[in-house]
């Protein structure tokens, strides 16, 4: 039988789906993040079943008993607390032991913070980069940031609300000033979105004495200035556009004169497309 993912509502519990309670309802076996969380959940839709503690310190040890359930040929449903499981929540050991021992597994799509945070920001929505919670030591952290510094589309981070305040001066010394968008509570009542700079986000935190809720922030692209090479590589790019060259081909050649992002040639080409 197959290991099954299951998301979880992230605040509205009218945002499961119809697939996941008949998931839950059948399963032989639920592996959850904390058990008295998902009691809650299924109590609310009348769902009696039998549930197992799967979380970040003892997933290892829960992984074989779990594989050793699914080889009897049980079912397997796997939830976390809210949204879905391994991402940026228990569930990753899981899901690839499984899939590395040839055993079934299903995602069921469902409630996400992500997308919604996403699409409230108003930034150009795709692509994106999604990177979940950022290390707790600042060294990691500012050598994790950098790794993000230079893309030219939104960044998306879950924060905690307690190191809000630290990792957006983190943030702010690796990308510099730029628009964001912290999206809280979403799906629940005190559902918001703030738009600001980074720096008017910390500044705003500081201010209320701190925030709460479940957070994600979206930052934006970084601001392109135009100088004098850009407007010469733009005024080539164009040229060759007039020309009837392909987008590829013009953005490999704008590539190599420039060294630029790849990315970034190919945005400016297409929005001076007709």
């Amino acid at each position: 039988m197959p290991l099954i993912v299951v998301p979880t509502p992230i605040g509205n519990l009218g945002d499961i789906t119809l697939r996941a309670l008949e998931v839950l309802k059948d399963a032989d076996l639920i592996a959850c993040e904390d058990t008295r969380k998902t009691s809650r959940l299924l109590k609310h839709f009348e769902i009696r079943n039998k549930l197992i503690s799967y979380y970040e310190h003892n997933e290892k040890a829960r992984t074989s008993y779990l594989l050793r359930i699914l080889k009897e040929d049980r079912k397997v449903a796997l939830v976390s607390d809210a949204g879905t499981p391994g991402i940026s929540d228990p569930g990753y050991v899981i899901i690839k032991a499984a899939l590395d021992e040839g055993i079934q597994v299903d995602v069921l799509p469902g409630a996400s913070a992500i997308i919604p945070a996403v699409l409230f920001s108003g930034f150009q929505p795709h692509p994106f980069t999604f990177v979940g919670f950022l290390p707790d030591k600042k060294g990691e952290r500012i050598k994790y940031l950098e790794r993000f510094k230079d893309i030219s589309w939104p960044v998306v981070f879950f924060l905690s609300p307690h190191k809000a305040v630290k990792h957006l001066e983190d943030m702010i010394q690796v990308f510099g000033e730029r628009r964001c968008a912290l999206s809280r509570e979403m799906s629940k009542i005190y559902q918001e979105t703030l738009k600001m700079s980074l720096s008017g986000l910390m500044s705003y935190i500081n201010d209320k004495g701190g925030i709460k809720g479940e957070l994600v922030l979206v930052v934006d692209e970084a601001p392109i200035t135009v100088n004098s090479d850009e407007k010469e590589w733009n005024a080539e790019a164009l040229d060759l556009l007039r020309l009837g060259m392909s987008v590829k081909n013009i953005v490999l050649q704008i590539q190599k004169r420039y060294d630029l992002p790849k990315n970034r040639i190919k945005k400016f080409l297409l929005e001076n497309t007709d």
